[in-house]
């Protein structure tokens, strides 16, 4: 993915004119809370889905029929894809606006990018990636270092039936285009970091800095994931050595806590950053509302990682704690 030099002062102009935004999965759990920041920002909001209230636009992320998407997308400047449906058609579809997809799918956002090369898009805009992909842009590196970004979530947080199949996919699927130039399967390999004063085991996972940053800036990047059980994590790294158990994942009730956490580190220099905060869904949705913000003043003319367009440094935000 390119990793062009973003602008200046990206977020929160005063200055900047509101945008024009169709928000695709408007009903969903980040969508709901994505649909606030915008209007809280000022923006123009038109929500969509496929059973949509009074006022909304019926759309099927997921249909072969983009007709009706591709003509609303000409009465908008910025379409965001919170549906957690993954449709590569999704960037031809489009007319002038700016697709802002918010899926953690290496797959999926690599096939967006080869499909629609031409196409304004802005890929990874959540916490992973999304605020990883910042972070580990914000480190002091040199070409070849190694980069790893490990991944907190609460398990306590509700999800809706997207993120679960997306972590379904994972279990006995290798990493897309791994650093190592060799297969690797996602939740195998296992790895401890320090967050926040206490060591955390994380498992190696498929989201995709490596491939938002890696190949621009010439530094091998790892991402990890872990539940803030650490027997969930255990318990989720055992389901990956055996596929077939992948099902078990949907009779897991919530158990723990909503807070969530980054870390980003230079394995070379040992620097650090870390991000942290409470619920994915609420911190998603006020991270894309910032990538909208940012849009208000310059927007792509082809597919870039959320780094093109801010820095961060334009992360100051209520629910997104920074050190």
């Amino acid at each position: 993915m390119d990793n062009d030099q973003h602008p200046a002062s990206p977020g929160n102009d005063p200055k900047a004119p509101p945008v024009r935004v169709l928000l695709l999965g408007a009903r969903g759990a980040v969508g709901r809370h994505l649909h606030t920041a915008l209007v809280a920002a000022g923006h123009e909001v038109t929500r969509a889905g496929r059973t949509p209230a009074d006022g909304w636009l019926r759309f099927d992320a997921g249909g072969s029929d983009l007709g009706e998407l591709q003509r609303a997308s000409q009465l908008h400047d910025v379409v965001v894809n919170a549906s957690g449906v993954e449709n590569p058609a999704l960037g031809t579809a489009l007319s002038q606006a700016t697709l802002v997809d918010i899926s953690a799918s290496a797959g999926y956002l690599a096939q967006l990018r080869s499909e629609s090369p031409q196409a304004s898009m802005i890929l990874g805009a959540g916490l992973a990636p999304g605020l990883s992909t910042l972070m580990a842009a914000s480190l002091d590196k040199e070409p070849g270092d190694d980069v790893d970004v490990a991944l907190m979530l609460g398990a306590g947080e509700k999800h809706g039936p997207a993120a679960v199949e997306w972590t379904q996919r994972l279990i006995g699927a290798p990493l897309v285009n791994p650093v190592e130039n060799h297969p690797v399967m996602n939740l195998r390999e296992r790895r401890t970091f320090h967050d926040g004063g206490r060591t955390r085991g994380y498992l190696r996972a498929d989201f995709p800095d490596h491939l938002l940053l890696g190949n621009s800036s010439s530094i091998r990047v790892r991402n990890y994931f872990a539940l803030d059980s650490p027997a969930a994590t255990w318990a989720l790294g055992a389901v990956a050595r055996f596929p077939a158990a992948r099902r078990l994942i949907t009779m897991v009730p919530p158990m723990g806590s909503e807070d969530w956490s980054i870390v980003a580190t230079n394995r070379r220099t040992g620097q650090t950053r870390r991000a942290w905060g409470s619920n994915q869904s609420s911190a998603t949705g006020v991270l894309a509302a910032r990538v909208v913000d940012a849009l208000a003043i310059s927007r792509p003319s082809k597919p870039v990682a959320i780094t093109s367009v801010m820095g961060l440094d334009d992360i100051v935000t209520a629910g997104i704690n920074l050190d």
